[in-house]
């Protein structure tokens, strides 16, 4: 699939052009790898994915769990790009979200056809969404078995499966706010995470609180870029990605976040549960409407492949259809369904940014 309409962020535009070379070129970066692994002791081994596994360990000296993670063997490229992007989030002693916010600094895009997506609504206010990013530790190889490592800040997460049904309508509004503003900071660096997932948000419920982690298919924003599109779990695939379309932005992450806020309210997990990423547009196809998609194509003029091309034509399912007495608690208010409408949106230069969807009135009462 090809595309001729070339897209550009609607926010935060050129936020790695006004940083030094040095701030993105991951491919010539030299990485510090420490020797010190003796200092870290594993105790339990807590996840794995396609790129690494990850234990729980203690730091030998203060006692302080912390989480490693160990990459497989991939492009050097890869691990120097999650590594860069790392430290550029962690160590940014004054980020611009902590500071007094400044409109002309957001919406730098000033192009006509991207303006009029603004907003009236809109969070002006600086938040501390650096804190909700997980924090890197260390960076270590063992000396014998070359093995690269990643030492990050132990969260006591609960299983979303388990957490999720418990969460009550306050709860539900104040993490995905932290989660926003995780995504705000990200994206103010410059930096779309790529893979926004309810496996990648750790919530430490007693301590109420939040991190965004795993940015092993994390990205920097360019202008007139294309990108993989083979990024994203399959449920939380934009359309831009199902359909091939490579000029993505950060607003890639904003339909990965609406999705799981879908789900969480509706109590349908995963919302979009497609079996093949065929499937997946089908099924989002099927809620969104034919109409729409059809408008989507068009406007960026693409061409889907051959086995998309005796796909149903399916009327637009309102959100209403999706409530039920299980969820009515949750979804039955007229700002939920306003929120969740406003960020799954083919178009993705129609989605809210997070800092708009920071200001919907659904987030009223956690502001």
């Amino acid at each position: 699939m090809k595309s001729r309409i070339w897209s550009e962020a609607r926010v935060y535009t050129n936020a790695n052009k006004q940083k030094d070379k040095e701030y993105w070129d991951y491919e010539n970066t030299s990485i510090e790898w420490s020797t010190n692994n003796k200092d870290y002791e594993i105790e339990t081994k807590v996840g794995r994915g396609k790129y690494s596994e990850v234990f729980r360990g203690v730091q030998m000296k203060s006692g302080v769990q912390i989480v490693i993670k160990m990459l497989k063997p991939v492009k050097k490229k890869k691990i120097k790009r999650e590594i860069k992007i790392l430290l550029n989030l962690s160590n940014e002693e004054n980020p611009i979200t902590a500071q007094p916010f400044k409109i002309e600094e957001y919406y730098t895009n000033k192009k006509e056809g991207v303006l009029q997506f603004k907003r009236d609504f809109l969070y002006d206010m600086p938040h501390n969404g650096h804190e909700n990013i997980i924090q890197l530790f260390d960076i270590i190889k063992d000396p014998v078995s070359k093995t690269p490592a990643l030492v990050f800040e132990y969260v006591e997460n609960a299983d979303f499966r388990v957490l999720y049904p418990k969460l009550t309508d306050y709860d539900m509004r104040y993490y995905m706010f932290e989660l926003l503003k995780a995504l705000d900071y990200c994206h103010s660096m410059g930096i779309m995470h790529r893979d926004v997932k309810p496996h990648n948000v750790m919530i430490d419920h007693k301590q109420r609180k939040l991190r965004l982690i795993d940015w092993g298919l994390a990205e920097f924003y360019h202008i007139n870029m294309e990108y993989n599109v083979r990024v994203a779990s399959r449920f939380f695939k934009g359309p831009e990605l199902l359909v091939d379309y490579r000029m993505y932005d950060y607003s890639l992450d904003m339909w990965s976040f609406g999705t799981m806020l879908a789900s969480m309210i509706f109590q349908k997990e995963p919302f979009f549960h497609g079996t093949s990423n065929t499937d997946q547009l089908v099924k989002i196809v099927r809620v969104l409407g034919s109409d729409d998609f059809e408008k989507y194509l068009e406007k960026y003029e693409i061409e889907l492949p051959r086995e998309f091309h005796d796909m149903d034509q399916y009327i637009r399912k309102p959100w209403y259809r999706f409530i039920n007495e299980s969820n009515k608690h949750l979804s039955g208010n007229e700002a939920i369904i306003d929120l969740i409408d406003n960020l799954l949106r083919y178009d993705h230069q129609e989605r809210l940014t997070a800092r708009e969807a920071m200001g919907h009135e659904w987030f009223a009462p956690v502001r």
